[in-house]
């Protein structure tokens, strides 16, 4: 019989604190784990949502196989991410006459009416949803902190948990003893128990109660979609997947700023169920003032291997990115890494925040942003 995996739609802390999720079930050797529950986990929550002599009452969970096996066993995005071909390395941001390296870089400032200083004019972002434009999500993973700038929203005056001591370590922000902490969203309130409870995490990794997170997911036209090798780690196995797609130019012409795509969206963890979003791996939350207000443009790859110096060559990639920063709650968080652990390539190193990019430069930031009202059509575009 084959394990089984619970996920709840929010009714109760109680309950969360009684999520799943325990040891890993193995495959055979060298193939991915999944996500299980311990038979005492399913006692503890059958007991806490008061079952017993109530057979019909809901639990607010739901119980679905989890085997040992699986019907797919070969992974035909494996080892896409281009490491043999040199052009793909990061490199100086521009020689030493001044002349620039690499293309449009990222995260930038996306508050409304910057522009950065290099001409991509000729290099519009993608202004319909991915979906219409023929991409779909092949990856999700989140930063600690905002890579980008969103004045008022996260930028350098926001505020987080205090138990998170940051210093300057030489390299810019850092939250003490883990990766390069970006911008803070102004929604923290350390006398509302909401921001400051605990949560007993059980699949995301070393995540806390009050901090700001940027989420994104990666989307390409060259992604294996609608297959169960779809969501890829490194990301890049998954963007560059399927050949014959993207294109460096000249002939046929650079098309990379039109066939890969990242949502991005941030947010401030809150213990509570009020804040409730049961899919977040599949893209940006597109409801109410959820991804309503989202800025748009080109720019390159981030994380810390990158910064002001250093640029990645991984450029131009469209940016759809939320300007607001929303609460969520961490059993959403914790839920989306639950789904992670059960895809069919092994996630496990996406289950943590990766640190921030420091915010590019002007000089190395595009002149495109546009900016977007609205969930699926250029209905109202100004900067």
């Amino acid at each position: 019989m084959g394990a089984a995996r619970l996920t709840t739609g929010g009714k109760s802390a109680l309950l969360l604190l009684q999520l799943v999720l325990s040891p890993l079930v193995a495959e055979a050797a060298g193939a991915t784990t999944f996500a299980a529950s311990t038979c005492g986990a399913l006692k503890g929550v059958y007991r806490s949502s008061t079952c017993c002599g109530h057979p019909t009452q809901s639990s607010h969970y739901q119980v679905v196989p989890v085997p040992s096996t699986k019907l797919f066993n070969t992974n035909k995005c494996a080892g896409k991410k281009p490491t043999t071909d040199k052009y793909w390395d990061n490199v100086n941001c521009t020689l030493e006459t001044g002349v620039l390296q690499a293309l449009e870089q990222a995260a930038a400032n996306v508050t409304k009416g910057y522009k950065g200083l290099i001409d991509a004019s000729g290099r519009p972002p993608i202004t319909t949803s991915y979906l219409a434009a023929g991409l779909c999500p092949v990856n999700v993973h989140w930063h600690l902190g905002a890579e980008h700038l969103s004045v008022g929203e996260f930028d350098q005056h926001g505020t987080g948990p205090a138990n998170d001591t940051v210093h300057d370590s030489g390299a810019g922000r850092r939250l003490a003893g883990t990766a390069r902490l970006g911008f803070r969203c102004h929604k923290y309130n350390a006398n509302d128990a909401k921001f400051t409870k605990a949560y007993h995490w059980q699949h995301c990794v070393s995540m806390i109660v009050g901090e700001t997170y940027e989420i994104h997911w990666p989307h390409s036209a060259a992604g294996a979609c609608g297959t169960p090798y779809q969501y890829q780690s490194p990301f890049y196995d998954g963007v560059f997947c399927m050949g014959g797609i993207l294109s460096l130019g000249p002939t046929p012409p650079l098309n990379t700023y039109l066939k890969i795509g990242v949502q991005s969206q941030t947010f401030t963890i809150v213990n509570d169920e009020n804040y409730y979003y049961p899919d977040l791996m599949k893209g940006m939350i597109v409801d109410g003032d959820y991804g309503h207000d989202v800025g748009k443009y080109t720019g390159s790859t981030t994380g810390t291997s990158r910064n002001n110096h250093v640029c990645s060559k991984y450029t131009p990639i469209t940016w759809q990115v939320d300007r607001k920063c929303h609460r969520i709650s961490a059993s959403s968080f914790d839920k989306m890494c639950a789904d992670m652990k059960t895809q069919s390539d092994d996630m496990s190193s996406d289950l943590h925040a990766h640190g921030a990019r420091e915010l590019v430069l002007d000089k190395y930031a595009s002149n495109n942003l546009q900016r977007r009202m609205g969930a699926d059509s250029d209905t109202k575009i100004d900067v």
